[in-house]
């Protein structure tokens, strides 16, 4: 079948002889690590971690990626449906508060069969983190519907021009926000049960990008708008110049305190009343934002 998961709808043939689409994808998952992860979101992480499996290939490039041995790469473990259905027991298993899949969209129909197995030999069924760049079509989101109860997803930019020439995305901002939306109707606020651990809905997280911080401002203004101040944020400063981004112009520095200063200002001025944001120090630690501002924090891919 010719894949039509990702808003490229590039029609590859993943299980075929053909040229391999954008993401080089083939029809076996292929997982970098999987294990405990104790970096999410308080809510998302708890005390005994976040089951997270980090999936290799990515429908975005994007020129700072930290994560680029796996996402563009393509380094990892081909690892067929029932060894991947055994990595979502074993997570279970070790106690973990939720299955994370980061960067999933490639991997979709693979990753359902493989919780069916898992669920028929006797697993839990765990929430399901969509960890996302924000770069979904829709129409997957409502096939896969059953692989989202909590979404993180991330808002990069509110440019176009920034988009593809950061992430080779021209026209992520219309497909990311349809995403956004789409996670908010479906899924909703962020529900927690009596542990504070997340069992349901959404988080938005905005990474504050070098030169480029009012884009982080037009993204909290549209979410406020059109989403409203009830959402969680997670506003994050830990932008880091990796992979091509070291030798460009801007794109190899962090962001200064006066750009994160602008973010974290807007979010207080919106109004909005849920979420994190870190600290703008080196050691990158967190630091409240109003009374319902709880410390945490998220992962930048």
């Amino acid at each position: 079948m010719n894949c039509l998961l990702c808003p490229r709808k590039c029609g590859a043939d993943r299980g075929g002889s053909g040229r391999p689409g954008f993401c080089g994808a083939g029809n076996i998952p292929r997982v970098f690590r999987y294990g405990p992860h104790f970096g999410e979101e308080p809510p998302v992480s708890g005390e005994r971690g976040s089951g997270t499996v980090f999936f290799s290939h990515c429908t975005l490039r994007c020129l700072y990626c930290q994560n680029h041995p796996w996402s563009q790469s393509n380094l990892g473990e081909d690892t067929g449906v029932p060894r991947l259905a055994e990595i979502f027991k074993s997570l279970a298993e070790q106690g973990c508060h939720n299955w994370n899949l980061v960067s999933p969209t490639p991997w979709l129909p693979q990753i359902r069969e493989a919780l069916a197995l898992a669920a028929a030999d006797g697993a839990p069924r765990l929430p399901l983190v969509f960890n996302t760049s924000g770069y979904e079509c829709a129409d997957s989101l409502a096939e896969y519907a059953d692989l989202a109860d909590i979404a993180l997803c991330d808002l990069r930019y509110a440019d176009n021009a920034t988009a593809a020439a950061a992430s080779d995305a021209p026209d992520y901002v219309e497909v990311s926000r349809g995403a956004l939306s789409w996670f908010w109707k479906n899924l909703g606020p962020l529900q927690e049960d009596a542990d504070g651990i997340a069992r349901r809905g959404v988080i938005v997280r905005v990474l504050v990008l070098p030169g480029r911080a009012e884009e982080a401002v037009e993204n909290l203004r549209w979410v406020a708008e059109y989403l409203g101040t009830g959402v969680h944020i997670s506003l994050m400063a830990q932008y880091t110049p990796a992979h091509r981004a070291a030798s460009l112009p801007v794109w190899n520095r962090g962001i200064t305190a006066e750009e994160y200063a602008l973010a974290t200002d807007a979010l207080e001025s919106l109004g909005f009343e849920n979420g994190w944001a870190q600290e703008h120090t080196p050691e990158r630690h967190e630091t409240l934002l109003g009374e319902d501002m709880k410390p945490g924090h998220g992962t930048a891919g």
